[in-house]
């Protein structure tokens, strides 16, 4: 079976996951890594043996031996130049969420893609939670029947999310609430959302920060089958180990419901010197000897095989779109105080939440 070689471009926390997982592949035959953080260079590159190591991404776009790459720089307006500068030089793309910051952009992305035939898959991490995916399993072999109403919570904890909105003036529908409506609009497939209506709350993140940032987002989406969903997202929970992270999920059927706690309440360590902690509550993952407790490894494999195998990847660029596009939507609604009717055209948010 041939092996590829991967690049991984910016190695903080989630790039430093996927690199770990790429490097440990069978069908991984080199790993090449840019970081533009010299100290977090040397750092990868030795730990995972990297192949090739370069603060600048773009010394690897004419390298022939790459076949994949995975986008996980940050700040988030980076996404699109990176990708679109990788897809025009023929390699497959696994993009960190968000797809792009504006319609437009994540439309040229897509282009580009199909017009050079490449896998393009956007990093909705959550599909790959198995929990996640047993609610999914429930409504396609219908075991709870029709979907009549879903409902997904979920919290962070305030110093992930002042980290998370210091990099790049996006509301929590975009970046943490996304997740979540990328799920809901999977399970309800092939319906599609047609109104939506968010508001945000302040409190903590506005009053520490000194910035116009909410605390909490509530998006109420309602379907062309009829069916009306809510999406909550917040991240101001008090400060928790290691980064927090909390989501609770209820999804109604008229054959039976289901109830998901991924609340993280299962382990619990508790030590005379931290006290109680939950020390397997981060999104991403929080690594456990020779596995990670959250889902962004098994991700990182099955983009892996996708290319390596050709297999068609689980969340398509059309997907992330159509979340992106929803998001924009919340953020517009939140802005007017009036619901908002999809496909937004013309339609154009003033990007008060976003601040561009």
């Amino acid at each position: 079976m041939d092996q590829i070689d991967v690049a991984v471009i910016g190695t903080g926390w989630c790039g430093g996951i996927r690199a770990e997982a790429c490097a440990a592949h069978p069908l991984v035959g080199g790993v090449h890594i840019a970081e533009n953080r010299p100290e977090r260079l040397k750092e990868v590159a030795a730990s995972i043996g990297a192949k090739s190591a370069t603060a600048d991404y773009r010394a690897l776009l004419d390298n022939k031996d790459i076949s994949a790459v995975f986008v996980c720089a940050t700040p988030e307006t980076t996404h699109f130049p990176m990708t679109r500068d990788f897809l025009r030089a023929g390699k497959h793309v696994f993009l960190e969420k968000p797809i792009a910051l504006e319609l437009e952009e994540a439309d040229e992305l897509i282009s580009i893609a199909r017009a050079n035939k490449l896998k393009f898959t956007i990093g909705y991490s959550q599909r790959f939670n198995p929990k996640f995916a047993y609610v999914k399993k429930c409504i396609t072999d219908g075991t709870i029947g029709k979907p009549v109403s879903a409902l997904v919570s979920r919290h962070i904890s305030r110093s992930l999310g002042k980290k998370i909105s210091g990099r790049v003036k996006l509301s929590p529908a975009a970046m943490e609430s996304t997740h979540d409506l990328d799920f809901v609009l999977w399970c309800l497939e092939p319906a599609k959302p047609v109104r939506v209506y968010s508001q945000v709350n302040y409190g903590v993140m506005r009053e520490s920060t000194g910035n116009d940032i909410p605390d909490l987002q509530w998006i109420t989406v309602t379907m062309d089958s009829g069916l009306t969903f809510v999406v909550g997202g917040g991240w101001s929970l008090p400060p928790g180990y290691p980064n927090f992270s909390s989501t609770w999920i209820e999804m109604i059927g008229t054959e039976g419901a289901l109830m998901v706690d991924d609340t993280h309440r299962d382990v619990m360590l508790n030590t005379v010197k931290n006290g109680a902690v939950f020390p397997m509550s981060t999104m991403p993952g929080e690594p456990v000897g020779h596995v990670y407790a959250g889902p962004m490894a098994s991700e990182t494999v099955h983009f892996i095989e996708a290319v390596a195998l050709d297999r068609p990847v689980l969340v398509t660029p059309e997907q992330a779109r159509r979340v992106m596009e929803l998001y924009i939507a919340a953020d517009l609604s939140a802005e007017l105080n009036e619901p908002v009717t999809l496909p937004l055209e013309n339609k154009r948010p003033a990007r008060l939440a976003a601040g561009l």
